[in-house]
């Protein structure tokens, strides 16, 4: 008698593409939702093994954002972010409202206003003159010409800061990568490359460099200990509390243009 493995019995799957041919779609399980008065929010979880702890954020755009460590139930997740709708409530509200940029409007540079000066006859090109940034070409690609000529200034005043901290610390300039973080203004990797928020272009020079030294510090401590705030301290030569306050209570506001 020959017997027949349930490995030689079972079809083999034929993968999505036969869902596809069958007209047949995969079941989609529908978000979470916090209720706040009227509105449902989607909640987006994301199961995380090296989480320590539950984590509810909220993006520039009011979403939300539940981190959950492997060893906590989904369902008490859901009840911790739904014993914070009071808090996301006043989170939303103080988020700064998006603004439409054309000609005329405000653009903070280094801590400084500039009008936008647009005309359709003058260069395309975004330079920066007397009475604000100045720029022609198509209307409907103000704006993205506007982000990628702040993108850049903030590479070349972020490289200029990197390599003088790292300079003072002793050490190489590190890799720079700007980033679009809607949360961190930078991070450093344990291999030593250093990202920075693109927004603190608009910042004041202080809060910005404030950035680039606390990043170069950990490249000598990679924590927060006594250790790496002597080193922050060594290196940066401005008011460091003055510049995280800057922070906390106006860089909601960098994100309120370029959305």
């Amino acid at each position: 008698m020959t017997l027949t493995t349930m490995a030689e019995r079972a079809p083999r799957w034929p993968g999505l593409a036969w869902l596809k041919s069958a007209g047949l779609k995969r079941e989609t399980r529908e978000p979470p939702l916090l209720r706040l008065g009227e509105r449902d929010l989607p909640i987006a979880i994301r199961r995380l093994g090296r989480a320590r702890r539950l984590t509810l954020r909220i993006t520039r755009n009011g979403h939300l954002h539940l981190t959950i460590p492997d060893w906590v139930a989904e369902s008490e997740a859901l009840a911790f972010a739904r014993a914070r709708a009071g808090w996301v409530a006043t989170q939303l509200a103080s988020l700064a409202p998006a603004t439409a940029l054309g000609p005329g409007s405000a653009i903070p540079y280094r801590g400084e206003t500039l009008r936008l000066v647009w005309e359709a006859s003058a260069p395309r090109r975004v330079r920066l003159a007397p009475g604000g940034l100045h720029l022609g070409g198509p209307i409907d690609a103000l704006e993205a010409r506007v982000r990628r000529w702040l993108e850049a200034e903030a590479r070349r005043l972020c490289l200029a800061d990197l390599a003088e901290y790292a300079q003072r610390a002793g050490l190489a300039p590190p890799p720079l990568a700007l980033s679009r973080a809607q949360r961190r203004w930078g991070s450093c990797s344990a291999k030593g490359a250093i990202r920075i928020n693109w927004r603190l272009v608009m910042a004041p020079d202080a809060v910005r460099r404030s950035v680039v030294a606390h990043e170069v510090a950990h490249l000598r401590h990679f924590d927060h200990s006594p250790r790496f705030h002597a080193t922050l301290a060594a290196i940066f030569e401005g008011d460091l509390a003055a510049a995280d306050r800057w922070l906390k209570h106006e860089g909601r506001g960098l994100y309120a243009l370029f959305c």
